[in-house]
């Protein structure tokens, strides 16, 4: 059930840049105007810039950096994505909360944030640290009208997406590693889990999970990872938002989710193999009995790697292990 406090903030916000008189909110909240006036002081004290005019009303001119669904959806210019956000400032994983509230009938476009990961993980099950305040930790609920043999392409364009928004930094170059990791330096600096629920030939929902190193300085990574993970903050110099973070990514993602439904794959596989990390240059390969040195020649449209086998054939693979940095003792 949402608070006064929330409402209020949902009113104003929903009204922009235009003030809303104190008697409207009263109405619409069902408290008195006095109760109105100590809630927007209240508001000041969390750091809401709250502009009154006698006789006219209320605006909030400027919401505090922090995460909350208000917050992520003020100046959020979507037309279905971050309608309903779900935010908590610590969580197991969001993707266990996307679960619940998918299979509670959460919306297409719903969005599960956290300030904090306690169990954050990524593909595999490995672990994923998700510390306080230092990333992006976020998942989203998709419920499409495609095959379920498609729903890899989503994986495949949120790794899109992702780049795009990092590609915006001037001192940024991202890569994608096969299939959805993001490499800034050769170091891994985002990862991305897709999980689905279907029957048959239909999706219930799709659930894309995203984790970013945005703030966290070198000594805030585990030792045993510091030689191959970074963050923005890292990359930059500079501590950033991650409230503007979300917002750009939600709606750099609805734009390409929209393409996608209109325009098909191709666009997307195109961006992947622009940003593909290796691409055209030999990787080696390891199976369960085998070990070789091929190159790396794209995606299939089901996200497969793209390559050669032993014999110098084209073939597609879904499950070796790749190695990505160059071994000298493989000739």
């Amino acid at each position: 059930m949402e608070s006064t406090r929330d409402r209020l903030i949902q009113l104003l916000a929903e009204n922009g840049d235009a003030y809303i008189s104190g008697q409207a909110l009263s109405d619409a909240i069902g408290i008195s105007r006095n109760a109105v006036w100590k809630q927007m002081k209240e508001l000041e004290k969390d750091g809401y810039q709250i502009e009154a005019k006698s006789r006219i009303g209320y605006r909030i001119t400027e919401f505090p950096d922090k995460l909350s669904s208000n917050t992520l959806k003020w100046g959020l210019r979507t037309e279905w994505i971050g309608k309903k956000i779900i935010h908590h400032p610590t969580v197991d994983s969001t993707q266990a909360i996307g679960h619940q509230a998918a299979r509670e009938g959460a919306p297409h476009g719903t969005i599960i944030v956290a300030d904090e990961q306690t169990g954050g993980r990524g593909r595999m099950n490995r672990s994923w640290h998700s510390a306080k305040g230092q990333g992006m930790w976020l998942s989203l609920i998709l419920r499409p009208k495609i095959p379920p043999t498609h729903a890899s392409q989503l994986t495949l364009l949120a790794a899109t997406v992702l780049a795009d928004v990092l590609d915006r930094y001037d001192t940024i170059q991202p890569f994608i590693k096969w299939p959805n990791d993001i490499l800034i330096n050769e170091k891994k600096t985002a990862g991305i889990l897709t999980e689905m629920q279907a029957e048959q030939d239909q999706i219930q929902y799709i659930l894309i999970g995203i984790g970013l190193n945005v703030n966290q300085a070198r000594d805030d990574l585990h030792q045993d990872i510091q030689s191959k993970a970074t963050s923005l903050r890292i990359e930059t110099g500079n501590e950033l938002s991650i409230k503007n973070i979300i917002q750009e990514l939600l709606i750099a993602f609805e734009a390409s989710f929209d393409n996608y439904i209109a325009q098909g794959f191709l666009p997307i596989k195109k961006k992947w193999e622009s940003y593909g990390f290796k691409m055209g240059e030999d990787i080696i390969i390891k199976t369960f009995k085998d070990r070789w040195r091929a190159p790396f020649l794209g995606i299939s449209d089901d996200g497969a790697l793209c390559t050669e086998s032993m014999e110098g054939k084209p073939i597609s693979l879904y499950s070796a292990e790749i190695e990505w940095f160059d071994d000298s003792s493989m000739k």
